[in-house]
């Protein structure tokens, strides 16, 4: 497993009523590829998002060019502006040395995708791609909940289950690395996209959740919507859900001994409720000594991603 440090170096904030601070620069383009979705920010070299888009494309299809419209809609968002470069954050397997999309098992029009070429393209501006959870590690490091410490998971939660690590200082995954999803949580579990069965991902998804809400006859099958709920049965599947989530989680507190965990994604929806269950299932599950787990939310505007997408342009300047 590759050990990277990557430096931030942030510059001063163009005043706003300095447009020549855009022009020279001092705007920063990021993209988060998700299946299904394309979300496109306009940021400031301080970490303010000024502007953001999104786009959806079928997640079912083959077809790329469902993709290229989705990436065109989206960067409509820098209209007016020259991004001094753009960070992408990709689902799946990527490869940030050819700036392409390598594999998403529930997109196959991503197969392969050279995301990096495509930005180029239409924006003209240079493009840094890398993994979706250790992008988004990196976000909170530099702008987030993670700031000032050595070690913490950063969690993506909803269609895209994942994990990005900080350990003392340093961001364990490789390149274009993998997020944790496909780690077996149970020898017996339903079968994954991936062709195994009992991933993480089986259990710990918005799939799932809408799935099990099915089966047990509930109206929504949206955390939001459970967590406000006053039927039992909604509630129970709650908790049922954020044991699934800590099954996971466990497994990195008791290898890294993160002590931080941020939770993005749909796990913002379930709010402090979600928060304080998910948190005391990992307090249940974790080794004495050391410091006790703590789960926080991460920003409700939930551009943890896009901040460390922003982030990799900086890095590489």
């Amino acid at each position: 497993m590759a050990h990277e440090r990557i430096p931030l170096r942030l510059v001063p904030d163009p005043r706003p009523d300095d447009p020549a601070g855009e022009r020279d620069g001092g705007v920063l383009g990021a993209v988060e590829v998700l299946p299904g979705t394309v979300r496109a920010a306009l940021l400031t070299r301080g970490g303010v998002v000024r502007d953001r888009a999104q786009a959806r494309f079928d997640a079912t299809s083959a077809d790329p060019a469902v993709v290229d419209r989705a990436l065109g809609e989206a960067a409509r968002v820098w209209a007016g502006h020259a991004p001094a470069g753009i960070g992408v954050a990709a689902a799946g397997v990527v490869d940030p040395t050819g700036g392409r999309i390598i594999e998403v098992n529930d997109a196959p029009a991503l197969r392969g995708y050279p995301v990096a070429d495509r930005l180029t393209a239409l924006t003209g501006a240079p493009v840094r791609v890398e993994h979706r959870a250790r992008v988004q590690v990196l976000g909170d490091r530099w702008f987030g909940a993670g700031r000032g410490r050595r070690s913490f998971a950063s969690v993506a939660t909803g269609e895209v289950l994942g994990v990005g690590i900080l350990y003392d200082g340093q961001v364990l995954a490789p390149a274009g690395g993998r997020s944790g999803a496909h780690m077996t949580v149970t020898a017996t579990g339903e079968l994954c996209t991936c062709g195994r069965r009992g991933c993480w991902k089986t259990v710990a998804t918005s799939r799932w959740l809408r799935g099990r809400a099915a089966e047990l006859g509930l109206e929504s099958g949206t955390l939001s919507d459970l967590v406000t709920s006053d039927h039992s049965a909604a509630l129970g599947l709650v908790e049922e859900y954020a044991e699934n989530l800590v099954l996971g989680l466990a497994t990195v507190q008791q290898l890294f001994a993160c002590g931080l965990f941020v939770l993005h994604g749909e796990a913002l929806d379930g709010g402090e409720p979600f928060r304080t269950l998910v948190e005391s299932r990992l307090r249940e599950d974790a080794l004495g000594g050391g410091e006790a787990p703590t789960v926080v939310l991460g920003e409700p505007s939930d551009t943890g991603a896009l901040l460390g997408a922003a982030g990799l342009v900086l890095s590489g300047q």
